[in-house]
């Protein structure tokens, strides 16, 4: 099995558990769902890594971080749960499960699940967003749109458009739904890790929002912000940005 093949046979796996985890947590408070799906996400992600890639070092969001992955080769990092609040309400589907593989410098795959929809997207064929509509539609958060997203909107004319975890965003990018999602308020690297795989193979645009690369497998797994949108927009939204 490749590992892109093993991205999205784990990403679609954990999902399929979570949808399950929802069902049996239905009377539960959404704590409690969110707790239990964090916690055998991660659980099932952890087990099947080692069992398919037992030399491979892993960053999750809900394990310890092991100092011994800055010297792998190879690191699988993996979000078991990116949405919490909305896997803990009934009815949303804007949550998702990132599986994504760093080795030698750069990410090689990756895989976003969204299991309340039914769709893996996985590296290496992801398909290309169809065309643009007249008015480019930024994804921001379901509370307050961010003063960056606000300067976005004025510079390309576009209309927001509120959505949950940050692997739903991406994916909205990637499937056509939604054409920028700029973030600057803090995020860490398994938030992004997944989903930049899988948008740099459907062919757009991804970069922090100075322009700079997005590193991956740092000593310190922040990764503060953001930048995924159609090729056509980096510039002027990387303007509006400065």
């Amino acid at each position: 099995m490749t590992d892109h093949e093993l991205a999205a046979r784990l990403a679609a796996g954990a999902g399929r558990l979570l949808v399950g985890v929802r069902a049996e947590l239905a009377d539960a408070t959404p704590a409690q769902r969110r707790a239990e799906g964090d916690k055998r996400s991660h659980a099932y992600l952890i087990g099947e890594l080692a069992r398919a890639r037992p030399a491979d070092a892993v960053l999750s969001e809900e394990g310890a971080d092991d100092p011994v992955r800055l010297r792998s080769p190879r690191v699988w990092i993996v979000d078991p749960l990116d949405g919490t609040r909305e896997f803990a309400e009934s009815g949303r589907e804007d949550w998702a499960v990132h599986v994504a593989l760093w080795a030698d410098g750069d990410l090689v795959a990756g895989a976003v699940a969204l299991p309340a929809c039914g769709v893996t997207l996985a590296t290496p064929a992801v398909p290309v967003p169809p065309d643009l509509p007249a008015t480019p539609r930024i994804v921001v958060s379901r509370t307050r749109p961010p003063a960056d997203a606000l300067r976005v909107r004025e510079a390309v004319g576009g209309e927001l458009v509120q959505m949950g975890s940050a692997g739903a965003k991406v994916a909205a990018v990637v499937r056509g739904h939604a054409d920028i999602y700029v973030h600057a308020g803090g995020q860490y690297e398994w938030d992004s890790a997944a989903p930049v795989a899988v948008a740099r193979a459907a062919g757009l645009h991804t970069s922090r929002i100075d322009g700079t690369p997005l590193l991956y497998n740092q000593p310190d797994p922040l990764l503060p912000d953001l930048l995924v949108c159609r090729p056509r927009y980096a510039d002027p939204v990387l303007d509006a940005l400065r």
